[in-house]
């Protein structure tokens, strides 16, 4: 990361996320799907509350810390959860739990998660660039 500090925490208009502030919000998802994928894999058909992303991140300190540590601590998260991933047979991938709690009941699947969680960061990660490009100039 070539940017400082400072320049990862602004925010380019006020109400908007910082670079920081979208690592911060991959993290919390990362917990919170990472997590149900867990709970999925260890537990036959679990049924568990659905815990929004934007609630976790207020139990964390992810919005706290700056961003070199932060993306180490989420590169990690994720090496880990690739390495329980890779190696999954197929079956496991339809591995599913009952899901309350997020409006009518769903069923979700270890796939339906993982999916989950890179469609929801490409965006992001695209946010992210867009942030830093006008920085770098």
């Amino acid at each position: 990361v070539d940017l400082s500090a400072a320049q990862l925490r602004a925010a380019p208009a006020p109400g908007e996320w910082s670079a920081n502030d979208v690592l911060a919000h991959l993290r919390a998802c990362a917990d919170v799907w990472g997590g149900c994928i867990a709970t999925i894999l260890a537990e036959d058909e679990p049924t568990f509350k659905a815990v929004n992303p934007t609630t976790w991140i207020k139990q964390t300190n992810y919005l706290e810390i700056e961003f070199r540590p932060s993306l180490d601590a989420f590169t990690a998260q994720r090496t880990a959860l690739l390495a329980v991933l890779e190696p999954l047979p197929p079956e496991a991938w339809s591995r599913g739990a009952t899901v309350k709690g997020a409006g009518r009941t769903l069923r979700r699947t270890v796939l339906s998660y993982a999916e989950w969680l890179g469609n929801h960061e490409r965006p992001h990660l695209k946010q992210i660039a867009r942030l830093a490009e006008p920085m770098r100039a």
